[in-house]
């Protein structure tokens, strides 16, 4: 037998070999609204692979559970998961629906993937999805979208992240004259060479991509890839760096265990959990233990890990690395600016016409979430005013008399440059002091109560 077919009649085997081992070990699922006071438990067993951490974090996050504690341990062939969750509400998850929705996706039925927020990016009968890269600058996605509407795409959705100069999207567009995917393949070459030349604007030393592609991948994490893959890690000038929105990260090697423990001290946000463990996922770790602890407005993160080959960190290069992904991808979904929320009946150009609006009043998106559902746009921005600087109550009150008053709301105060309260939307969501923790005890399973 050739080498070729020796590696695909291992790969089956091995595939074969985890069905069998799901069948005779399915997942379990425990929801337990009693035995912590503030917030559900949900407990998870199931059979080990790598990647299940970030699948079973996926799937709570994009139900947009706030996790509040967990403790993970999946040494050997099992894993062993336990969450404590609240809604957005902090209150607990007392939904049948949604309880059932966490039984089924991550118990015996599931195979363990989100259906949720997943990206359609393979061309289906309504839309076509596109990833974009590129320099980041004022009136970027003002831009986009003017270009878009230009060529008769409307724009269903979309999320934008910038960090370090760098922006990254995934927006779903379809045909204004047919309500469809845009099948034409030569208005889908104009579309990414327009694109292309939008995003790289002056910048030629640095790339721009506009990509349609055939794999179907979940928005946040193909965020995540791609800034990761254009190195937005690697710091321009760390001198203009706030170090006190600079979340504190640390490796250290525990040469008596052979693991490498990563931790991790920041303000605690929503999607923290899962931006940490989807870089560690996505840089080839394994997460054998962690413990996480977010019931404050700061959240203490501790993973034991290793290298997929089984080693943990080598060097200090490669330690310097790991530090450098983590806290980058903490920092890009950091809502920096003031927090705008605009609900309208959607049609095409909408987003053209408040960007545009925004780049009139020298204003910077540095965060976009654009939603579209039964007729009703819902998109969230967060803005800024030139050279970052605060955005003052006179220029909402234009843009909200150019856009509407009803329709555009703003969530938090734009006067406000002093130090805010912890829960504002409007600050940094960083801080730079933290009070030190110790590692957690793996001889204990830990109960939340």
């Amino acid at each position: 037998m050739s080498e070729v077919n020796m590696s695909s009649f291992s790969h089956y085997m091995d595939d074969e070999y985890e069905k069998l081992f799901r069948r005779v070990n399915p997942p379990r699922v425990v929801i337990d609204n009693e035995a912590c006071k503030n917030a559900t438990v949900i407990r998870v067993d199931s059979a080990n692979k790598h990647g299940i951490l970030l699948e079973v974090v996926q799937i709570l996050t994009d139900l947009n559970l706030i996790i509040t504690k967990a403790y993970i341990s999946s040494d050997g062939g099992w894993f062993m998961d336990v969450f404590n969750v609240t809604g957005q509400d902090g209150n607990k998850v007392t939904d049948e629906a949604i309880l059932d929705f966490i039984t089924k996706s991550l118990g015996p039925e599931s195979c363990v993937t989100s259906p949720m927020r997943s990206v359609g990016v393979k061309q289906t009968m309504d839309h076509t999805a596109i990833e974009l890269l590129g320099s980041d600058r004022p009136g970027l996605l003002s831009e986009v979208s003017a270009v878009l509407t230009n060529l008769n795409c409307n724009i269903l959705n979309a999320e934008v992240w910038t960090h370090n100069a760098r922006a990254a999207a995934v927006i779903h567009v379809n045909d204004e004259e047919t309500g469809s995917a845009i099948g034409d393949p030569q208005k889908l070459s104009l579309i990414k060479k327009l694109l292309c030349n939008v995003l790289r604007g002056g910048n030629k030393k640095r790339g721009a991509k506009t990509v349609v592609t055939d794999e179907i991948t979940h928005t946040e994490r193909r965020l995540h890839q791609m800034l990761f893959s254009d190195r937005d890690y690697d710091r321009v000038n760390d001198d203009d760096f706030d170090e006190k929105q600079r979340p504190n990260v640390n490796v250290v090697n525990w040469s008596k265990k052979d693991y490498s423990v990563v931790t991790i001290q920041s303000k605690d946000r929503p999607k923290l959990l899962f931006d940490t463990v989807c870089t560690l996922t996505d840089m080839q770790y394994v997460v054998f233990h962690a413990n996480i602890d977010a019931e404050g407005p700061e959240a203490y993160q501790e993973y034991y890990i290793r290298h997929i080959d089984g080693s943990p960190v080598k060097s200090d290069a490669e330690r310097q690395r790991v530090i450098l992904c983590l806290e980058a991808a903490i920092e890009r979904r950091v809502s920096e600016g003031l927090m705008l929320e605009l609900c309208t009946t959607d049609r095409v150009g909408l987003l053209s016409d408040v960007t545009r609006i925004f780049r009139e009043n020298s204003l910077t998106v540095t965060r976009a979430e654009v939603t579209t559902k039964g007729g009703k746009a819902v998109n969230t921005f967060y803005v800024r005013g030139a050279s970052a600087c605060t955005v003052d109550s006179k220029t909402i009150e234009s843009i909200r008399q150019a856009i509407g008053n009803t329709i555009l709301q703003v969530k938090g105060c734009p006067d406000e440059s002093k130090s805010v309260s912890q829960n504002s939307q409007t600050r940094s969501l960083f801080s730079g002091l933290f009070k030190s923790r110790s590692f957690v005890n793996f001889g204990l399973v830990k109960s939340y109560s």
